[in-house]
């Protein structure tokens, strides 16, 4: 593998898969879409995009996903889950199905549709740490957020205002990234370069 030019896989069984890979790419990454085990032994760094989690933690199973990317992760595989990529990399998840797997890779416990339903969606202009520039404008669709977060856990983002004001919306660890909008729907490719580049300095050769 180039790591000048790393190679991230876009998790491809559901959700805003194109979006993200668009993004990566002008990012400076080169991205597949990841569905096998074969694929995720080839990159470099993992995507798991926005979507409906218990759906996407079946379609892991399914695809006998789960438990190869659970160890790739724990072996310190680069991550950024948006929304849903949320709910499944966390440890712990309040309002979801009883039989609904996660990935254990950051300490956190999230809840998920916590801002309410498809309706309540909005959009808002917050301030995150490790992003230059000025706010990014966020966009919030059945988001969770984040209820406790672990010692080793950076929150980088919270709800500048309004009834869920302080709420935690991005959280990193390492080279594992979290946030509860959706950056690749705004054009703006700020937290998609941050990952690009967490990746390539992880990966880079001495």
């Amino acid at each position: 593998m180039l790591h000048t030019t790393p190679t991230i896989g876009v998790l491809a069984l559901q959700g805003d898969v194109r979006e993200h890979r668009a993004a990566l790419e002008a990012a400076g990454a080169r991205t597949v879409a990841l569905r096998r085990e074969s694929e995720l032994d080839a990159v470099d760094g993992i995507v798991i995009p926005g979507g409906e989690s218990t759906t996407m933690s079946r379609l892991l199973q399914v695809f006998d996903l789960l438990e190869p990317l659970r160890a790739r992760l724990k072996e310190g595989l680069p991550a950024y889950g948006s929304c849903a990529g949320m709910i499944l990399l966390a440890t712990e998840v309040l309002d979801t199905r009883p039989d609904a797997e996660h990935l254990d890779a950051l300490d956190i416990t999230v809840r998920r549709n916590a801002f309410g339903r498809q309706v309540d969606s909005f959009e808002a202009d917050l301030d995150m740490t490790g992003v230059d520039g000025g706010p990014l404008r966020a966009v919030f669709i059945r988001a969770p957020w984040v209820e406790r977060v672990g010692p080793d856990v950076e929150v980088l983002a919270r709800v500048p205002h309004g009834q869920a004001a302080g709420k935690v919306v991005a959280v990193r660890r390492g080279s594992v990234f979290a946030t509860s909008f959706h950056p690749e729907v705004t054009g703006d490719l700020r937290v998609h370069r941050l990952f690009v580049d967490t990746v390539r300095s992880q990966f880079a050769s001495p």
